[in-house]
């Protein structure tokens, strides 16, 4: 395969995780719920999928499976803090810290194992295509779905009610109930959309990218979707380009030492996560656009007339 067509590839399958993490959190900021435990729903949502595909021998439950451990996760974070009202930056952190031990756990028995290849879509006449065959029409099922899903928020947030309710409900939640709006309810549902989310993502990295259990296997990448919600000032459509860029980066780090370019491999390894910080006191330079782009209640605790 032309090296050219190979990085392409690598850098939609880099990316793919982070496209379903980041859009499922941008939509619970939407909504008013700062969550920090990304990267524990995509833990548990990768040992779940894993799990789940080894013992059923089917991809398409344990990718069912990962949505619902994912969800689950998101439930939790929902009941902590929309119904005990628990700190969201202290609950989003032990979630994480609860995923990664969870996921370590349960995942002890699965080391070593792994699993075929996942199938890929084969347009006759089309995949075969000169360099955009494959870029275009031969990727697996989860990357059209992950653009499906960013194209699908977009156009629920800008077209629908209950987008409107939801972008209502994170501007001003004591506004939104007041007229009626369940702020509680459609926090829930936000949470849970996006844990599914982020378990699809941490999926996609046990079943596809890998593909076999390894323990810590998310290395970070809910963090990295965490900094490309505010890298796209919670736009749908710039997430998508947020997520290929990030993945660009990773796959450099993995490429360049084969174009032979001498740099220590540990600096290579740091790239990604050190593009992350830059963007981030990039954007915080200037806290009165990041405060007009972020939802004006992102962060704080709804208190419901009782």
């Amino acid at each position: 395969m032309d090296l050219t067509v190979s990085i392409i590839l690598g850098i939609i399958i880099a990316a793919t995780p982070l496209v379903f993490a980041a859009i499922g959190e941008l939509t619970v900021e939407k909504s008013g719920v700062l969550n920090l435990g990304v990267e524990g729903m995509m833990i548990v949502g990768a040992i779940a999928g894993f799990a789940g595909t080894i013992e059923s021998g089917s991809f398409t439950a344990g990718i069912i499976a990962a949505i619902i451990a994912g969800a689950m996760m998101g439930l939790l974070f929902a009941f902590l803090t929309q119904t005990l009202l628990a700190n969201q930056v202290a609950t989003g952190l032990a979630l994480t810290m609860f995923g990664l031990g969870i996921a370590a756990l349960w995942g002890q028995g699965y080391s070593g194992k792994s699993l075929p290849t996942f199938p890929k879509f084969a347009v006759p006449g089309l995949s075969d295509l000169p360099i955009i065959g494959p870029i275009l029409f031969g990727q697996d099922a989860l990357v059209y779905l992950s653009i499906a899903l960013v194209l699908g928020v977009s156009w629920f947030f800008a077209r629908t009610r209950n987008g409107l309710v939801v972008r209502a409900i994170g501007e001003n939640h004591e506004a939104a109930n007041a007229i009626g709006y369940g702020v509680v309810r459609y926090r829930y549902l936000a949470l849970m959309f996006s844990g599914g989310c982020s378990g699809l993502g941490g999926a996609y990295l046990s079943i596809v990218q890998t593909p076999l259990w390894v323990e810590n296997m998310t290395a970070g990448r809910g963090w990295i979707a965490l900094a490309l919600v505010v890298f796209a000032a919670w736009r749908p459509m710039r997430v998508l380009l947020g997520a290929y860029l990030f993945g660009g980066i990773t796959i450099l780090q993995l490429h360049s030492q084969g174009l032979g370019v001498d740099i220590e491999p540990q600096i290579l390894s740091m790239l990604p996560y050190l593009a992350t910080i830059i963007v981030l006191v990039i954007i915080s330079r200037d806290k009165v656009k990041a405060k007009l782009n972020a939802p004006a209640c992102l962060g704080q605790t709804f208190y419901a007339a009782s």
